[in-house]
């Protein structure tokens, strides 16, 4: 068996490693302006020096400002350009890591896409994916200039006069204490921020959908209790992370600021030309570096918050991408039959103790229908879900035609098997392309007697653009019944060998489940069969009926062969006649109380 378990290297410069190359540039020739942009002070401060100083101000215009003139517009272009490739860098990086996280999640177990939820991988591909963008755009311009503005102006500082540099890193070195101070706990206070924006995506994905829901049966006490419970903790969050770095942040901020260093350097200055110590043109001069300098760390201020946040979506990423694909055989093999047979399987969830299954054992032969039934949580869903390999089985084994289903490549898989639950999904796309997405080989007359099969045909060509009509949002302009027919339509098309069918009539009106039950019978048609049974009347002649307790299998048999033996099932019967004779007692009492 061949595993993909890549582990790559975790940290935010790792993951931006295709695109590295361009970052440089840009950090590049933002370093490059911070260079030309400190030169632009340098001849400021020097022209005014020559007009103060009492020469002719034609020298300083014809000579200096050409130059001047020269250096900032070199200055504006490197800037500029520095942020063009940053961009061009940042959608580049965009495209790559979405492409990557959807082609993996491709290939990972389906479990890990339920246990994980929609809401964590919303946030991932999405929010993640577009801090990691708004990174490399717009900051790693700021870090190549950070990286050399600061330097270059202390140094030049010290050249000038180091007295006045030592006013002007001081005031800097205060207000880095005080950042240091305020960031000290900021990665425990992101992480409780990300968790909580996490379980607002959640809350509002589920509320989004369960609408209909809410607007039909909810007075608000419940249906917004999980999301207000989630926006409660987001402004708990947030007004814990405001309130331990507000004021001291603030502080920060205006330290930082180029006005406290403008001061610093100013008073020292006058001091020191006030004892004749200082010429005034250094003076000048240092004053306009040491703006410079502090406008150049101003960054630093949200800089670092900036990256540890990307950082954190990098390694949310990497951990997404690090998931182990589902092991794909060397020598995949193929079913020699269509026979479905569970050997003394075992399996449980990561996140609970107990066994889903314990030392299952049963088999389906080619071409019968196997009912599966038993007590909710007795483990009929968890079987149905291991035969796709939603997980594999933790001890045991799974064969389709003799071959272990782990030895059976993905593809041959999900070729070999097909799958109706009573949980419909439609894309929000023509009623064609949801059925053709069974079989992108398939013609249109193949899927429009796949349609007449299911039952469905005729209600598709009543609408108004017949096989082109939009299914709307997960199906929501159609009934129930209708987008089970479309499904099983899909499910035709695909004409896999063996069916795996969560009843699909348990919430049919009397109309829709005679149809259902029709395009069913066109879907089974010598086909290897399993149903998970609700409706136990149903699956009165079915070939066999495997019995799930606790987990286990209690009895296999037929119908009355399982009545006689008085366990589990004939349980599960008497109990399922007493609410069918309840409904009919209550119907005859109504219909007393009416006359």
């Amino acid at each position: 068996m061949k595993t993909e378990n890549k582990q790559t290297k975790r940290g935010l410069w790792s993951i931006m490693t295709p695109v590295m190359p361009a970052i440089w540039t840009g950090m590049v020739l933002a370093g490059l302006g911070a260079v030309a942009g400190i030169g632009v002070l340098v001849l400021m401060a020097y022209a005014v020096h020559i007009i103060v100083s009492g020469a002719d101000a034609s020298v300083a215009l014809n000579n200096i400002m050409p130059v001047l003139l020269f250096v900032a517009v070199v200055y504006f272009l490197l800037k500029t350009f520095s942020f063009q490739v940053s961009h061009l860098a940042a959608f580049r990086l965009e495209q790559i890591l979405r492409t990557e996280l959807s082609e993996h999640l491709a290939r990972v177990p389906l479990g890990f896409i339920i246990n994980t939820g929609s809401g964590a991988l919303k946030k991932v591909m999405l929010d993640d994916v577009k801090n990691l963008h708004a990174f490399v755009a717009d900051t790693t311009p700021f870090i190549g200039r950070t990286a050399v503005a600061p330097i270059l102006s202390l140094i030049l500082m010290f050249v000038l006069d180091w007295r006045l540099a030592v006013a002007g890193v001081s005031v800097l070195f205060i207000g880095g204490v005080i950042m240091s101070v305020v960031m000290r706990d900021s990665e425990i206070l992101r992480k409780d921020y990300e968790q909580s924006q996490e379980q607002i995506n959640s809350a509002v994905i589920e509320f989004v959908q369960a609408m209909p829901v809410v607007r039909t049966f909810d007075d608000g006490t419940s249906s917004f209790g999980r999301y207000n419970k989630a926006l409660d903790y987001f402004r708990v969050s947030l007004s814990r992370w405001v309130e331990k770095t507000g004021v001291s942040g603030r502080l920060g901020i205006i330290i930082l600021s180029a006005v406290p260093t403008l001061i610093s350097v100013s008073a020292a200055g006058a001091f020191f030309i006030h004892k004749g110590t200082l010429d005034f043109s250094v003076f000048l001069a240092s004053l306009f570096i040491s703006t410079g300098m502090a406008d150049a760390m101003m960054p630093l201020m949200w800089l670092t918050n900036f990256i540890k946040k990307s950082g954190a979506s990098a390694i949310r990423i990497q951990e997404i991408l690090d998931t182990k694909t589902l092991a794909e055989p060397d020598n995949p093999k193929f079913p020699k039959s269509f026979d479905v047979e569970f050997e003394n399987v075992s399996f449980r969830y990561e996140d609970r103790d107990e066994y889903a299954l314990k030392d299952v054992s049963f088999i389906v032969p080619q071409g019968t229908v196997t009912a599966l039934v038993g007590p909710s949580g007795a483990g009929k869903s968890t079987v149905a879900k291991l035969i796709p390999r939603f997980w594999d089985v933790e001890c045991g084994m799974i064969r389709i035609g003799g071959a272990d289903i782990r030895d059976i490549s993905t593809e041959a898989l999900m070729n070999t098997v097909s799958f109706v639950f009573q949980d419909t999904f439609l894309f929000h796309d023509s009623i064609a392309s949801n059925i053709l997405m069974a079989n992108s080989h398939a013609s249109s007359d193949d899927m429009i007697e796949a349609a007449k099969a299911a039952q469905i045909h005729d209600f598709i060509m009543s609408l108004p653009d017949g096989y082109e009509t939009k299914a709307g949002d997960r199906g929501v302009r159609l009934s129930g019944g209708q987008k089970q027919r479309i499904t099983i339509a899909r499910a035709i098309l695909r004409n896999s060998p063996v069916v795996v069918l969560d009843e699909a009539t348990a919430f049919a009106d009397p109309e829709n489940e005679e149809e259902i039950i029709r395009a069913i019978s066109n879907l089974t048609k010598n086909k290897t069969v399993i149903v998970i049974a609700h409706r136990l009347s149903t699956i009165t002649d079915v070939n066999s009926i495997v019995v799930f307790d606790k987990g286990k299998v209690s009895e296999t048999g037929r119908h009355d062969e399982l009545l006689m033996k008085d366990g589990v099932y004939a349980r599960l019967w008497k109990n399922y006649i007493k609410a069918q004779d309840w409904h009919m007692q209550q119907e005859k009492g109504e219909h007393r109380g009416n006359r």
